[in-house]
């Protein structure tokens, strides 16, 4: 590794070629010296970076240095693709670096040559059950599939429908791999894989990285490094991954591939029997703890769903050596999906105490299991393994105990944030508003948040912690405002923000997906409120599960630290650029008046100014309001 002299010169070389010009900031200078001596030590870094740090530099110009084969793991596939769309591309130039760069996603993000092909024996993509829109979608994909050198579904110019998609991909849980496969020489994703092995830095999805850990380290090539951004994430993901899902949907997609295969109208029958019998077990339990020891009705239904998913595998095994190509490679993707199921339904019947189950609500409810405690997964699987670099704006206090990391293992650090809060940025604690379990709340927030959306001339985004909350508000505000008030349930995400962006007079109405990932500088955005602390809820099955394993400090190790995480999260909405100027309304009194824990939620936030006074904060909003009019 270079000196540290050298790493920070070529960190102010990437910062000076960005467009417009640029400076060193000090948060950045400090996290990447700080980067570059985790590499060298072999030791791990977790480093909190304020919004406008700059921490994708901060960590790239270490990695191009270091000489080490490095994975960076994002907690979205759009930033991946904006770091190797952008930042990597940019580090490299600046950098005059021979370093190369890969990015790699998960199998079901590339289009499969050989569902393809066997889509055009099937009478040129006219398949049964296939409507003449799908029927258009496929063709468009297949002459897609001839000109697209990476088959990413992320290159498409239209986004196809889920159904056109699922015809044209396969999963994990559904490939063979390549050996077993007819187009496994020219398959997209195993040459996406071998871009990745020969790659000096890999791009990841953090659930790709998830599985890489379950797999026992077999998905991604080896490596000596490993960023996580957005590593407040980084729990949930690993529960995620190291856990497993049985749906009715399993049951009936493998319905769909044995009627390609097999002329047995029984046994198909009886599979989509197994997807509704799962489905009719798990209704009332939404949101639930169950197993099948305690739910006869499930383990029913998942039982006979075993046999039949057996029965399969056994079909499968007699189709003929002399079949097909198509025939053949249709049999092993349905052997291979039915062995899956067959041993995560085994799962499901030996859940150890170190484990969840319970149901996912929704217009078809899944059963979930998960670790409760991710520390011991990763202790086993990641720390010992790579030395790795965790970031993020917002971290909960924590983290290191919740991720399993021992004291001697890791240096954390907080860089702060460059923006000028204090002068910029208000935050109001609505001191004087009825406590949240009040009857009287209700109607003092509406008349709260018309007030304070009044006062900044709209430019709001508000941010709920429930669906109710935020349609009881909207419901409440309608014709009330003489600007368009815009709810989550209007349209996408992405052309909901694009439309919020444009006129600098809306307000916006959101729920929990909206409190990070959302980056709207400028005048659009002077106000954001949040109607409540936003504590976990008390029935979420997981987090009970983790209470109970804590015991007497829970609130304080579970429900705390995410509350303060995701408030610090939503409140970093409002400043994204030097200049922004606005407010953050937390019309929660409880962040005022607690003694108990409302300064490690304020703690947790930017340095705002403060203020418990309704009037000051509209003051405040007004003369942003004049000064952009």
């Amino acid at each position: 590794m270079s000196q540290p002299s050298d790493v920070l010169s070529a960190l102010d070389a990437a910062t000076a070629s960005l467009k417009g010009g640029g400076e060193r900031r000090d948060g950045q200078a400090k996290m990447c010296a700080a980067v570059a001596d985790a590499i060298d030590d072999e030791r791990h870094l977790i480093v909190q970076a304020g919004t406008g740090t700059g921490k994708s530099l901060a960590y790239l110009v270490p990695l191009f240095m270091s000489g080490r084969k490095a994975v960076i793991s994002t907690a979205t596939k759009a930033l991946q693709d904006q770091l190797a769309g952008k930042d990597l591309p940019h580090v490299k130039a600046a950098l005059d670096s021979s370093v190369t760069f890969a990015v790699l996603k998960g199998r079901s993000n590339y289009i499969c040559r050989q569902k393809l092909a066997e889509q055009e024996a099937d009478d040129q993509l006219e398949l049964d059950g296939v409507s003449d829109g799908m029927s258009a979608e496929l063709e468009v994909l297949a002459e897609w599939a001839k000109e697209t050198n990476s088959g990413d579904r992320a290159e498409l110019k239209v986004e196809p429908s889920h159904k056109a998609w699922a015809a044209v991909t396969v999963g994990p849980r559904e490939c063979p791999g390549a050996t077993n496969c007819p187009q496994g020489a020219s398959c997209f994703t195993e040459l996406a894989k071998a871009k990745a092995a020969a790659a000096d830095i890999i791009v990841v999805n953090t659930h790709l990285y998830g599985a890489h850990l379950a797999s026992e380290n077999a998905v991604l090539p080896e490596h000596d490094l490993v960023v996580i951004d957005e590593a407040h994430q980084l729990e949930e993901v690993i529960s995620n991954t190291a856990g497993l899902t049985l749906s009715p949907g399993r049951f009936s997609s493998l319905a769909n591939n044995v009627q390609s295969i097999f002329d047995d109208p029984d046994l198909i029958a009886d599979l989509h029997a197994s997807a509704d019998s799962l489905e009719v077990a798990l209704e009332g339990h939404a949101d639930k703890p169950v197993t099948p020891a305690g739910s006869p009705v499930l383990a029913n239904a998942l039982m006979l769903g075993q046999e039949r998913a057996n029965q399969v595998i056994t079909a499968a095994r007699k189709i003929p050596k002399d079949a097909p190509e198509e025939a053949r490679s249709r049999a092993q993707r349905a052997t291979k999906a039915a062995t899956s199921l067959v041993d995560d339904i085994q799962q499901a019947f030996d859940i150890p105490e170190t484990h969840v189950a319970w149901v996912v609500g929704g217009r078809r409810p899944e059963l979930r299991i998960a670790p409760i405690d991710v520390s011991n997964v990763l202790a086993e699987t990641l720390w010992p393994e790579v030395t790795a670099i965790l970031t993020s704006a917002t971290l909960p206090s924590n983290i290191d105990k919740r991720l399993g990391m021992h004291r001697n293992d890791f240096i954390q650090l907080d860089v702060g944030s460059p923006f000028d809060y204090q002068n910029n940025a208000m935050l109001y604690c609505a001191s004087e508003m009825p406590n949240p379990k009040s009857s009287e709340y209700e109607d003092a927030k509406h008349a709260e948040i018309e007030k304070l959306i009044v006062a900044a001339g709209g430019r709001t985004l508000a941010l709920f912690t429930s669906w109710r909350a935020m349609n009881a508000a909207a419901d409440h505000l309608d014709g009330r405002l003489p600007w368009p008030l815009y709810t989550q349930s209007d349209m996408p995400k992405m052309a909901l923000i694009e439309a919020f962006t444009e006129d600098p007079e809306a307000s916006l109405f959101a729920t929990m997906s909206f409190w990070q990932g959302v980056d709207v500088p400028g005048p659009s955005l002077s106000l954001v409120i949040i109607d409540r602390i936003p504590f976990p809820r008390p029935d979420d099955p997981l987090l009970q599960a983790r209470r109970d394993q804590i015991g007497s400090g829970a609130f304080g190790q579970v429900d705390l630290p995410r509350a303060a995480m995701l408030l610090a999260q939503g409140a970093g909405r409002l400043i994204r650029r030097g200049d922004d100027k606005g407010v953050v309304a937390v019309l929660d009194s409880r962040l005022a008046t607690s003694r108990s824990y409302r300064w490690e939620l304020i703690n947790a936030l930017p340095p705002f100014k403060r203020t418990g006074k309704h009037e000051e904060a509209a003051a405040f909003l007004r003369e942003l309001r004049d000064a952009n009019e």
